[in-house]
């Protein structure tokens, strides 16, 4: 029983979209809350592509949970990672050996990129989920230039200004656009040696196109846009083999020193602590009400499941879906402390959107379709919007701004131990 003295015990591991939106929707209930993550900060994903192309700094986009829970001293932040789950006695198993008890539990916990059985490739080519990651492939591409630079062998020097996407996904058509916009509009005055704008931008899919979930129009938009940038879109056509030196697809071989993976994702291992049932990517198989096979008290939401609750169709996993699960989770914990039951999770789509270059984008609102400008300026005005605090919106539209008036990127920096990034 819940009383003042003795609290219900919510645990929520991951403090992403989903664990946080449940955590802010908690507030004010008869409960504690402990949020784990092996991070310190509350990332924005969806711009993460931008630090990696170096439109952003990290701090624009990333703030420390910690402060954006400096007000709820009901919440308990701890920085350590799970390593599974005591289903039986109800408790969170740390790293370290330490131990978490839970009344409720909601894993948040995310996916990582997935290499299709060949998680060899992700050194050469690494995905884009983390800060780390982005901060990895920001050094990557400007080391390819810094490199080239220097290359006197003009086939060495084609290599090493040679970016591969893999996956034509949002992510990948974003990156190939920015890395596109950055080679031709931002970099040519800062180097004597190299035409920068003479850097190929490869973007390889192995479906019929690119945006595979938009609409057909948009799709065709997305890719002749992006072939006006100088993007060469190979479609149909999977990556076979994946070394240092470059890529296999089609059964033709390609030298380049810069590849991003934006194929795929993997779910975290949460199916396998429950010994849940798991789809191909390791999401977990919810129950309508986002609960886990067999364990009414263990929800799961965002990139942790796969759930058919959108018209019958699958939840894709993007940002808005995590928080409406993670909204419909808070709402079924203060329902059932009243002895109340909630109807079954339904998925609102509000729209998809996808940014193709600096100042081009699509937008599918279902009836309504854009492209071009004015989708660019509604995408940006959207994720500006949903920023955590006014010094971020502020500082990511001028940021935007300048690169728009200027083509010029302030965050250029290559840190990390850029010496040892490539071949």
């Amino acid at each position: 029983m819940t009383t003042p003295s003795n609290p219900h015990q919510v645990v929520i591991v991951g403090a992403g979209f989903g664990g946080l939106e449940a955590t802010y929707r908690l507030a004010g209930a008869p409960v504690r809350i402990t949020l784990i993550d092996r991070r310190n900060h509350h990332l924005f994903q969806p711009l993460l592509y931008q630090v990696a192309t170096a439109s952003l700094a990290t701090s624009e986009i990333a703030w420390p949970i910690r402060y954006l829970l400096r007000n709820r001293p009901e919440v308990t932040t701890l920085f350590a990672t799970v390593s599974g789950v005591d289903a039986a006695s109800r408790r969170v198993l740390l790293e370290d050996g330490g131990e978490v008890n839970y009344d409720t539990l909601v894993l948040a916990t995310g996916a990582r990129h997935a290499y299709f059985g060949h998680d060899e490739w992700e050194q050469w080519a690494p995905g884009l989920k983390t800060l780390e990651d982005a901060t990895t492939v920001r050094r990557r591409i400007l080391v390819a230039f810094e490199r080239a630079e220097r290359e006197t062998d003009p086939v060495r020097r084609a290599a090493r200004l040679t970016f591969v996407i893999i996956g034509a996904g949002p992510t990948g058509v974003e990156l190939a656009g920015t890395i596109a916009d950055l080679a031709r509009d931002t970099l040519p005055r800062d180097f004597r040696n190299i035409d920068t704008r003479k850097a190929r931008v490869v973007l390889i899919e192995a479906g019929p196109r690119v945006l595979a979930g938009f609409p057909d129009d948009l799709s065709a938009y997305a890719q002749a846009s992006l072939e006006r940038l100088g993007v060469e879109v190979m479609l149909g056509q999977p990556v076979t083999e994946c070394t240092r030196d470059g890529v296999v697809y089609g059964g033709k071989t390609l030298a380049a020193k810069t590849i991003i993976w934006a194929a795929g994702v993997r779910a975290s291992r949460a199916a396998e602590w429950l010994g849940a049932p798991a789809d191909r990517a390791c999401r977990l198989q919810v129950e309508p009400d986002l609960t886990v096979p067999g364990h009414p008290d263990i929800f799961a939401i965002g990139d942790t499941v796969t759930i058919s609750a959108w018209n019958g169709k699958p939840v894709p996993g993007i940002a808005p879906a995590a928080k409406q699960e993670g909204r419909y989770v808070a709402e079924s914990i203060k329902a059932r402390l009243r002895g109340e039951k909630l109807p079954p999770f339904r998925y609102k789509h509000a729209g998809s959107l996808a940014q193709i270059g600096k100042r081009l984008a699509v937008i599918d609102f279902g009836r309504i379709k854009l492209r071009g400008a004015i989708a660019w300026w509604i995408w940006g005005i959207a994720h500006i919007y949903f920023l955590i605090g006014l010094r971020n919106r502020l500082a990511v539209a001028m940021s935007w701004l300048w690169i728009h008036a200027r083509d010029q990127r302030a965050a250029r920096l290559i840190t990390q131990g850029s010496s040892k990034v490539t071949g």
